[in-house]
C-alpha cells in the first residue's frame, strides 16, 4: 500500500479518511496546524503498523504550503492518495465582513487545493496511477456566499482533472457532503441547532462513499440518500430559485454544510 496525504487530518472528515486508509496498510502523511494534536492522532494511527508522518503547516500561509508541495512532489517519497481536506469556515457576510479572513478562506479552500494537487499530479500520472480527492460540499451547488463560490470552485476543478486525465489511471473525485458531524461547525462559530437530525451525516459514511467513487473513477462523490436526492435536483433548478433559496440561509454563511 502506498501512502495517503492528508490534510486538515486531525479532527472530522479527514480524520476519519486517515483512520480508514491507515487501517488499510496505507502509510499516512498528516497534516494541520497543530503539532499536539498531529502527535496523538499519529500515535494512534501507528496501532494499525503503518509508518506515520507530521507535517505542522498553515495552508492560509504560502511558506506552509510550500512545505506540503515539496513533500508532495518528492520522488524519492511517491504519494499514491491525496485528501485535499482542510478546511475553513467564515461565520459573516461578504459586504461587511473582515476581508483578510475571506482571503485566507479561499487561500486555504481555493488555491491550497489548486497547488497540492499540482504538486502531488506529475508524480502519479508518471507512474500511471494515484488519486486525489478534493473535498468540496453540497454548498457549492448554492449561493452561499464566498464559502460556497469556492466549493463550486473545487468541484469543477476535480470534474476538469477527471476529465484531463482520462486514461492515465489517476483518478480526480470531488467529495461533496452535507451537514456532517464534525467539529467544524463549531470551531467556525456556527450556530446550527436548528438543521433537522435527518439532513446530518456520519464521517465515515462520507469517508466509504468517497473511496469506492474514487476508485470506480467518479469525479463527485455525494454521501446519503437525502443528498443524492438534492444534487439531482439542484442540476434543474432554475438560478432564481437558487438564489431565492441561498438568500434564506441565515447569517450568509453561517449555516454552511461540512
Amino acid at each position: 500500500m502506498g501512502t495517503a496525504v492528508i490534510t486538515g487530518g486531525t479532527s472530522g472528515i479527514g480524520l476519519e479518511f486517515a483512520r480508514t486508509l491507515a487501517a488499510r496498510g496505507h502509510d499516512i502523511c498528516l497534516v494541520a496546524r497543530d503539532a499536539q494534536r498531529l502527535e496523538q492522532v499519529a500515535d494512534e494511527l501507528r496501532t494499525h503498523r503503518v509508518q506515520v508522518e507530521v507535517l505542522v503547516a498553515d495552508l492560509s500561509d504560502r511558506a506552509g504550503m510550500a512545505v506540503v508541495e515539496d513533500r508532495l512532489a518528492d520522488p524519492a517519497r511517491p504519494v499514491e492518495i491525496l485528501v485535499n481536506n482542510a478546511g475553513f469556515g467564515v461565520p459573516q457576510r461578504f459586504a461587511d465582513g473582515d476581508l483578510d479572513i475571506e482571503q485566507r478562506m479561499l487561500d486555504v479552500l481555493v488555491t491550497a487545493v489548486m497547488r497540492l494537487t499540482r504538486a502531488a499530479l506529475p508524480g502519479m500520472v508518471a507512474r500511471g496511477t494515484g488519486a486525489v480527492l478534493n473535498i468540496s460540499s453540497v454548498a457549492g451547488w448554492i449561493t452561499g456566499g464566498t464559502y460556497s463560490a469556492a466549493k463550486a470552485w473545487v468541484t469543477v476543478f476535480s470534474e476538469s482533472l477527471s476529465v484531463e486525465l482520462a486514461g492515465t489511471g489517476v483518478h480526480v473525485t470531488a467529495v461533496c457532503p452535507g451537514y456532517t458531524h464534525t467539529e467544524f461547525h463549531q470551531r467556525a462559530g456556527m450556530q446550527m441547532g436548528s438543521v433537522s437530525e435527518w439532513m446530518w451525516l456520519n464521517p465515515q459514511d462520507v469517508v466509504d462513499q468517497a473511496l469506492r467513487d474514487v476508485r470506480r473513477g467518479k469525479p463527485i462523490s455525494v454521501a446519503g440518500p437525502q443528498y443524492k436526492a438534492l444534487s439531482l435536483v439542484a442540476q434543474y433548478l432554475p438560478r432564481p430559485l437558487v438564489r431565492s433559496i441561498g438568500s434564506r440561509r441565515a447569517g450568509g454563511q453561517a449555516r454552511a454544510p461540512r
